[in-house]
């Protein structure tokens, strides 16, 4: 049985000082003393989890921020919820209240610019630290698998994080966590099949080394562990923006 999702969603990147706004999007209105709109986030033609973000980028500095986000409307055929988030003073995140509807096409405009991005089928996975299990819906079909998570003192957070990347093959260095490589908890290896869950370095992966405990205990410094199989077959059925939720 699919897990309760417990917190709507969770950043995963803490920025200082940002700034926040909450509300509906809105009817999109053109400024002229605003900064032009350099990109937005998703592409044009995109397929994109549901939870996945939409991030405005403008040419420069914006000193009326309030006004830059009267200017973004992101709907589906109406006007989608969300709230703003300020990563630096270029760069504006919306993020959507609950979740953007499932196999849409979802239209963002942002001062004079206009794309369209699709959403998947709704994607969407479950760890259960507790029960040491990832379970995955792809199209309302769920596969269950065992998995390993953060051991004592170095806890996977809890909370439901978009995949913010998928990457075939990364470095897995202990020194970005504060862990030295000549430390008894030093690490310098490669992973397969990864998908990003928080900037601060949380991913699930391919863990061969971890199979005997995969589905028994969390042993991890923090990743979900999944055996190669299984983090294969996620990584070629998950898109950035699929929402994964951790507890216990």
């Amino acid at each position: 049985m699919r897990k309760a999702i417990r917190s709507l969603f969770v950043a995963s990147v803490v920025v200082a000082a940002a700034a926040f706004g909450t509300g509906a999007a809105g009817a999109a209105s053109v400024t002229p003393d605003l900064p032009a709109v350099q990109a937005i986030t998703p592409g044009p033609g995109q397929v994109v989890g549901i939870a996945a973000p939409v991030t405005v980028q403008f040419a420069s500095a914006v000193t009326d921020r309030a006004q830059a986000e009267r200017t973004v409307d992101v709907r589906a055929e109406n006007s989608l919820a969300g709230h703003f988030t300020w990563l630096d003073d270029r760069q504006l995140m919306w993020q959507p209240t609950k979740y953007l509807p499932a196999s849409a096409p979802i239209s963002v405009s942002a001062g004079r610019e206009h794309i369209k991005f699709q959403t998947d089928g709704g994607t969407s996975a479950d760890a259960d630290m507790s029960a040491h299990t990832f379970t995955v819906w792809v199209n309302g079909v769920a596969r269950t698998m065992p998995a390993s998570m953060g051991k004592p003192g170095r806890e996977t957070p809890v909370g439901t994080f978009p995949v913010l990347s998928r990457e075939r093959s990364v470095t897995f260095d202990s020194r970005t966590i504060g862990i030295p490589l000549n430390d008894p908890e030093g690490y310098l290896i490669t992973g397969e099949f990864a998908e990003r869950l928080t900037w601060g370095g949380v991913y699930v992966h391919s863990a061969p080394w971890s199979v005997d405990s995969q589905g028994v205990a969390n042993v991890s410094h923090g990743c979900i562990n999944l055996a190669p199989a299984d983090a294969e077959w996620y990584y070629d059925n998950v898109n950035v923006g699929d929402p994964v939720t951790t507890h216990w």
